[in-house]
């Protein structure tokens, strides 16, 4: 009997030291960051959640590169420290309370941004900052996404 308990505590002893050092299965690191599609509005969305098409008139063309929405929030694409020309009344978190366009393709407005009324400067997350009256000049902060690349002067 003592014989067959030795036994047994050696079967037991070498299956615990067998599981303790076989080497566990490798696990797959799973890290994924996803971000959404990027709204895709006529005249670019608000630096903010829940990211709104914004109206026209609330960017300028500095905004834009070659018609292309620089973006704004987290899909942002632009050099940091951007502030662009904004109209901050059409911003709803200060009283806008006008129509959206609806989500689709970017188009041009009529006027190509000639009627623009810029009140301030903002930056791509929804802050804002005095306007300095710079826009189209070769002081204007925004002039590397646009302002010029429309083909036509200010």
């Amino acid at each position: 009997m003592r014989f067959q308990m030795k036994k047994f505590v050696f079967a037991l002893t070498a299956a615990f030291a067998l599981l303790l050092f076989t080497p566990a299965p490798k696990a797959e690191a799973q890290i994924g960051i996803s971000i959404g599609v990027e709204p895709a509005c006529p005249y670019g969305y608000y630096g903010y959640a829940p990211y709104n098409c914004a109206p026209y008139g609330y960017y300028s063309d500095d905004w834009f590169n070659g018609g292309a929405f620089i973006g704004a929030g987290r899909w942002y694409r632009g050099r940091p420290g951007f502030y662009g020309h904004v109209n901050r009344s059409f911003d709803p978190r200060y009283g806008y309370h006008g129509g959206y366009p609806e989500h689709g393709a970017y188009h041009e407005p009529d006027d190509h941004f000639r009627n623009f009324q810029p009140t301030h400067r903002g930056n791509p997350y929804g802050g804002y900052r005095p306007d300095d009256h710079s826009h189209g000049t070769d002081h204007d902060h925004g002039g590397d996404h646009g302002g010029g690349d429309h083909g036509h002067g200010h």
